[in-house]
C-alpha cells in the first residue's frame, strides 16, 4: 500500500509543492514546527531513511541545499535546520525547519498550519528554486 508520501508525489493528495526532479520531491509541512517547514522526500518508497541507498543518502542532501538556501531567503530566522526522525511516516523523508535557537526544534511545537501561509511560502520558494 502507498505512504502519504506516495499520494502525495501522485497527485492523490494536495500539497504545496515547492519543487521536484525524477528522484525527489518537495513540499510544505501541514503540521510545521515552525514558519517555513517543509519536507523533502524521495519518490521512491524506503521506510527508513538509513536504509537508503548511497546515492540516494547523498542525493536528498543534495537536493534540500538550494530549498533550504531559498527558505532563509523567504522566513526570517536564524538558520534552517534539519530533523531526521523517521516514526511519523514509514517513508524516508528530511525535515527542514527555519528556527532562531535549538529549543525550536521539537515536534511538540507542531501545529496545524494556515494554509494561506503555506501556500504565499511555497510560492515564494518555488519561485527562487525556478529561476
Amino acid at each position: 500500500m502507498a505512504t502519504i508520501f506516495t499520494k502525495i508525489i501522485n497527485g492523490d493528495i494536495p500539497c504545496f509543492k515547492l519543487v521536484e526532479d525524477d528522484h525527489f520531491f518537495a513540499f510544505m509541512d501541514i503540521r510545521p514546527i515552525n514558519t517555513g517547514h517543509c519536507l523533502v522526500i524521495p519518490k521512491s518508497e524506503t521506510d527508513y531513511f538509513f536504509d537508503l541507498q548511497d546515492e540516494q543518502l547523498a542525493g536528498i542532501m543534495l537536493f534540500a541545499k538550494p530549498i533550504a538556501q531559498a527558505l532563509e531567503q523567504v522566513v526570517d530566522c536564524e538558520r534552517i535546520g534539519i530533523m531526521i526522525a523517521g516514526l511519523e511516516v514509514p517513508h524516508a523523508h528530511v525535515h527542514l525547519i527555519p528556527f532562531d535557537n535549538g529549543s525550536q526544534l521539537s515536534f511538540d511545537h507542531a501545529a496545524p498550519a494556515d494554509m494561506e501561509e503555506l501556500k504565499t511560502i511555497a510560492d515564494q520558494v518555488s519561485a527562487i528554486l525556478n529561476t
